[in-house]
């Protein structure tokens, strides 16, 4: 295929790079003709790497090399190019013009491709004259690496072309998800449920950006926490990504933007590039702040509370085990004794709530959250009226070893509604379904989507399936009704399939699939 690539910045460059080394005749240009000379050697620079690494051949470098063919002029005629993908920079007026110009210049049968991350395809389409020829082929930075590609198909656009650009994608050894010309469409879209959260949990003082950074890596298994991705990503980027998506979506409270990003930005504390974030960054930047040692007393005796429900029950009766198991002072029986602390297991539900339920002694009673940890680290809540000295009891009566191996870690968190893990996957899971339940991309798409496009370890549908959906939809009323916030409204997406007994990655039937 004959590809034209109007742009020559890091996306045109990255995307000439991608087509030229799966075999097809790439003609780059830009208005600015030192851009394409740049972007020319930069890819050169890159398959030398390539060819450096042993991960490519020399003649296929030079093959690949090859098939870049510089342009001076963006819109001359070329009557041989099968698809443009147009990658300037992200304004309406200026893609409505390019796609103008090339229209004039390129035969009927080409197809155009937007390679916007944000502006509506169907916008931009509008400005052509044969509005069904476009449709959106997002993809990530750097585009050899990050190997997903986002099909967006605007109102107009032919049924035939996100096919064609799906083989095309995937033939070059990425791969592609159709989602629906929307907000942020799908990677973008699904990537607010974890940063939006963290920021509410950051509103609240529940605990700080480290804080909440350690139980994100260590109790979900992230590969970075939401802080330290605004200060990778910028968080001018990140607000802007977050406000144009909830704008979108006409204020959807599960969308919501917080009031702490809008100040930060006006200050400029971006992140990695202006060297101060959520964290500072640089040679002269101090050393990351680490955990406070554990001091309390591990032997301290501990009575395990739990709830009137079976699952609150099994809660309970694990952490019991688990406690046992690591050589603690675990009490049997009804109650506690005057001396115990008391560890209550809390699943969308505050631990002051349990201390009010079951009448437990508020200054030594404090939650432990029961998903299951990615990593070594138990997380323990602490309400208002806790007594220091039994909270430090407590943070080392978890702490001990479990089976005999290194302690571990236990971050201490402010009482909330579930813990920071539980609301950081309800919210994940929560805008998943949501994208499902509006049919803007399949279940599968979504997974795939997330754990390419983001490098989560699962996706949050499968995610979901793991905890269970009934589990899952226990934790959201929970959230609801324990904080009132819209944003934790379970979605029909996971109610229905809670209450039917099918898992979140399941497309169900449709009325369609019954005609």
């Amino acid at each position: 295929m004959r590809i034209r690539i109007v742009g020559a910045g890091a996306m045109g460059r990255g995307i000439a790079q991608w087509a030229a080394v799966a075999g097809h005749t790439v003609e780059l240009c830009d208005v600015r003709p030192e851009a394409v000379t740049a972007a020319v050697d930069f890819v050169r620079s890159m398959l030398d790497r390539a060819v450096h690494k042993g991960r490519m051949s020399a003649g296929d470098s030079a093959a690949a090399l090859e098939r870049i063919v510089p342009l001076d002029d963006p819109w001359a005629p070329g009557p041989e190019v099968e698809l443009v993908v147009e990658a300037v920079r992200e304004d309406l007026d200026t893609k409505a013009e390019v796609f103008g110009k090339l229209e004039q210049a390129l035969p009927d049968s080409a197809v155009f491709a937007t390679n916007t991350s944000s502006l509506p395809v169907t916008r931009i389409a509008a400005s052509l004259r044969d509005p069904g020829r476009l449709a959106g082929l997002h993809f990530f930075n750097p585009v050899p690496l990050m190997k997903i590609v986002e099909i967006v198909p605007g109102a107009a656009t032919r049924p035939g072309i996100p096919r064609t650009l799906t083989a095309l994608v995937e033939s070059c050894g990425h791969r592609a998800v159709t989602v629906a010309d929307t907000p942020g469409f799908l990677v973008n879209h699904a990537g607010r449920g974890l940063v939006t959260e963290a920021l509410a949990l950051l509103e609240e003082s529940v605990s700080d950006p480290a804080g909440i950074d350690r139980i994100a890596r260590d109790v979900l298994g992230l590969r970075m926490g939401p802080f330290e991705l605004m200060d990778l990503t910028g968080l001018d980027v990140t607000a802007a990504v977050i406000d144009s998506i909830w704008q979108g979506f006409r204020h959807e409270d599960r969308l919501r933007p917080s009031f702490l990003t809008p100040n930060r930005v006006t200050a400029g504390l971006h992140g990695r590039k202006t060297g101060q974030g959520w964290f500072a960054y640089g040679p002269d930047a101090p050393a990351p702040a680490p955990e406070a040692p554990v001091t309390g007393d591990a032997a301290r005796p501990v009575f395990v509370a739990g709830g009137a429900s079976p699952e609150y029950a099994e809660d309970a009766a694990a952490l019991r085990a688990a406690l046992t198991a690591a050589g603690a002072s675990v009490e049997s029986g009804a109650g506690p004794s005057d001396t115990a602390l008391v560890l209550v297991p809390v699943w969308g539900t505050t631990v002051a709530a349990s201390v009010a339920a079951l009448g437990l002694p508020p200054a030594r009673t404090f939650g432990v959250d029961p998903l299951p940890p990615a990593g070594r680290r138990r997380v323990l809540a602490v309400t208002p009226a806790a007594d220091p000295a039994a909270a430090r009891d407590a943070r080392a009566v978890l702490a001990r070893a479990a089976g005999g191996g290194e302690p571990w870690a236990v971050s201490v968190a402010r009482d909330t509604a579930g813990s920071v893990a539980q609301r950081l996957l309800a919210s994940v899971v929560s805008v998943a379904t949501s994208i499902a339940e509006r049919a803007l991309a399949t279940p599968a798409d979504i997974d795939l989507a997330v754990t390419t496009g983001l490098g989560y370890p699962v996706g949050p549908l499968a995610w979901g399936d793991r905890i269970g959906a009934a589990r899952m939809l226990e934790l959201q009323r929970s959230l609801h009704a324990t904080t009132g916030d819209p944003r934790n409204r379970p979605t029909r997406w996971l109610t229905e399939r809670a209450q039917l007994g099918l898992p979140l990655t399941d497309p169900g039937t449709s009325p369609a699939d019954c005609a």
